[in-house]
């Protein structure tokens, strides 16, 4: 009997778009969230107008490539379903231009900017009170991890020389570039013998002993440069172990009243201020009732991470907690600190973590998660302050009073900061509602103004399937409180500000470099405790496998 077989129904593809020579293709990325997207609209819209305008004044067309949504109220990609339903319109050999003036999930556009055959450029508004930066550096950062080619810009009204030759200069030949003179490998740098013997001895103990990161479920904020897979963080010795944030809901669940009292007693008997009103409504101001919730998730996590073992840790921040509970900031600036409130185990024997802080790293970016890990161990090792932390990487400008000449970097963490690097420590920080924006739930920040002193920066990130690590030195400087309130209007008031001027490297050549949004932040006690520190790092890095480079001079402009 033979049997009979019906004719198959193949799916019908479309035939690719095609666009007319000398037209620039133009997409904007967005948030995930409504609120944010409808309140940025209006200052990525006018930044498109600009950008455009420089783009015919070179004798270019722009076409782009997805509307005003009326019922949305703005024009953002806002999914990745979004962005692959936009990609369909995308003729896939011609020019793409992604504008951003706000803050973007780069898994939104990954799908059709990986496969693209033509030229792509990533540009960004030189603002602080649109993240378009700190969104171009994490999409640039997540191209770079996925070994897509690019091109990048940047400027304050696209009318400046550099913007404008370079952007000529893509649309003529598919690329611009950057000098970036002030990079140097490690292995061209004579390391003093102290510090490869610390960083030698520190990886080697990694290697021997391990290390466990614990991860409250990965991909926060769309960040795929902030995720490190297995394979490249395994061979460094560090593992990680996956957690859920319902465990660190439901453990939030099990903590007392009375240890969550003891620990929001202890931040105010510490001098901590809590901008609470005293008709405080919980929709649009903080209350206690949200910083006692704080209290609870913060030995919450404590506990878990006793639990499993975990040298580090990380909370996805916003994502998924916004709906059940505060924001974690107040939690993740406490972890990062040595003096913290005493968190007990269940049974009331032990006191977790006794003398120790916990490095967290925020919004679950490993890669700050391996940086901070690391750097505890060195300073430890060097008996120099270990409290670290992540920072955006947000903006940048003169001093407008005139007290400093070089260019002051505005380093702005989205919520927290240990209170160790704030002036006046505990009693010079406060707390303020996260923005309704972002948080429905509220929460206090741990704000607070960065002391003056010397700190190493560094990144990790992934290229060409390696991790590799850049470092720098920087100066955090002290402004006045006019120009430091300036600076915070510009950008986030709630959030903690850090003014940073990072030695032997620009404005431009940071931008050109640095593959990520975030950039990681630890004091030591003077310059040359700073040198010393960041070249045992560096040496760990390099034990551990990773690709390093040192970025600038020493402060007296010196080079490694």
């Amino acid at each position: 009997m033979t049997a009979t077989i019906s004719k198959p129904r193949l799916p019908k593809l479309k035939p690719a778009p095609k666009l007319a020579n000398k037209t620039i293709q133009l997409i904007a990325n967005g948030d995930l969230r409504l609120s944010a997207n409808q309140n940025c609209w209006a200052a990525q819209d006018a930044m498109e107008k600009t950008l455009i305008k420089a783009i015919r004044a070179a004798g270019y067309k722009v076409k782009r490539i997805h509307n005003y949504n009326p019922t949305l109220k703005h024009g953002f990609i806002d999914s990745q379903k979004t962005g692959m339903d936009v990609f369909t319109k995308v003729d896939p050999k011609a020019p793409i231009i992604i504008a951003e003036a706000v803050w973007q999930y780069s898994h939104h556009l990954m799908h059709g900017l990986i496969p693209h055959q033509g030229p792509i450029l990533t540009v960004a508004n030189w603002s602080g009170t649109w993240p378009g930066l700190v969104g171009m550096l994490n999409l640039n950062g997540s191209l770079t991890k996925a070994g897509v080619k690019y091109s990048t810009l940047w400027s304050n009204d696209f009318t400046d020389d550099y913007f404008t030759t370079r952007l000529q200069t893509w649309l003529k030949t598919g690329t611009c570039s950057h000098p970036t003179p002030h990079v140097k490998p490690l292995a061209r740098t004579t390391m003093p013998r102290v510090a490869k013997q610390v960083g030698q001895a520190l990886a080697d103990e990694i290697a021997q002993n391990k290390a466990i990161m614990g991860i409250f479920d990965e991909g926060c904020m769309g960040m795929f440069n902030a995720i490190i897979p297995d394979h490249l963080l395994n061979p460094t010795g560090v593992y990680k172990e996956r957690l859920s944030q319902s465990a660190l809901a439901y453990e939030m669940t099990q903590v007392k009243n009375t240890e969550a009292k003891a620990v929001y007693d202890w931040y105010v008997k510490k001098g901590f201020t809590f901008h609470i009103p005293k008709n405080a409504k919980h929709k649009k101001d903080l209350t206690k009732e949200q910083v006692l919730d704080q209290c609870r998730m913060y030995i919450a996590a404590v506990r878990i991470a006793d639990d499993y073992g975990c040298d580090c840790i990380g909370i996805q921040y916003q994502q998924g907690l916004k709906d059940v509970c505060p924001a974690s900031d107040l939690v993740e600036g406490t972890l990062n600190n040595t003096d913290r409130p005493p968190v007990k185990s269940r049974d009331g024997k032990r006191v977790l973590f006794k003398g120790h802080m916990i490095p967290h790293f925020n919004e679950v970016d490993e890669c700050a998660g391996l940086d901070g890990l690391m750097t505890k161990r060195v300073h430890d090792a060097l008996g120099q302050p270990p409290e670290n932390t992540l920072h955006d990487l947000r903006w940048g400008d003169d001093d407008h009073s005139g007290t400093v000449e070089d260019y002051v970097w505005v380093f702005l963490i989205s919520g927290s900061a240990p209170p160790a690097h704030h002036i006046k420590g505990w009693r010079g920080s406060d707390g303020h509602r996260q923005p309704a924006m972002y948080f429905p739930n509220g929460g206090s920040t741990l704000r607070g103004i960065a002391k003056p002193g010397e700190i190493i920066w560094s990144r990790v990130f992934m290229e060409n399937n390696k991790l590799k690590m850049d470092l720098g030195r920087a100066g955090v400087v002290k402004l006045p409180a006019e120009e430091t309130e300036r600076r915070w209007q510009e950008t986030t008031y709630q959030w903690p500000i850090m003014h940073a001027i990072t030695y032997g490297v620009t404005r431009d050549q940071m931008m050109a470099r640095h593959k990520a949004n975030h950039i990681q932040c630890a004091y030591a006690n003077d310059a040359e405790s700073a040198d010393l520190a960041m070249l045992a790092k560096a040496a760990m890095a390099q034990a551990m496998g990773i690709e390093v480079s040192l970025c600038g001079t020493k402060k007296d402009g010196k080079k490694w």
